[in-house]
């Protein structure tokens, strides 16, 4: 198993940046995909985005696409999300996870949370207009 542990959540002023911060330990974190996704009061999680084993391939809601970065440091066992450019629509609870596999070739299963065995507690992030 994988534990994960989410950092970097606070309130800033929209137009801002945060980076978000997935710290990983247990089995070796670059078996893993890794993903974000997001859960705002009263609506359901949704997907962020997402990047492979290697951190190479990325994928991203249509929302947040071009200012939003996903990343990962396997030699650190740490994934990030770095926002930019925050609306107060991006207000939620942001959540990295962790699939068991490392690779998909339907791209859409990265956005599926039923394909991540992994979870971690979430980072608030609030923007205020």
């Amino acid at each position: 198993q994988v534990q994960l542990v989410e950092s970097g959540g606070e309130l800033v002023q929209a137009g801002g940046s945060l980076r978000l911060s997935c710290a990983a330990s247990g089995r070796t974190f670059s078996n893993y995909a890794m993903g974000w996704f997001r859960q705002a009061p009263g609506e359901e999680r949704e997907f962020v985005a997402a990047t492979n084993w290697r951190g190479d391939l990325t994928y991203y809601t249509d929302s947040v696409k071009g200012r939003f970065t996903i990343s990962r440091d396997n030699a650190k066992n740490m994934g990030y999300l770095q926002i930019n450019s925050l609306k107060p629509e991006d207000t939620a609870v942001y959540y990295c996870a962790a699939s068991e596999i490392a690779y998909y070739s339907d791209t859409n299963s990265y956005a599926n949370p039923m394909e991540y065995a992994y979870w971690g507690q979430g980072t608030q992030v609030t923007v205020s207009s």
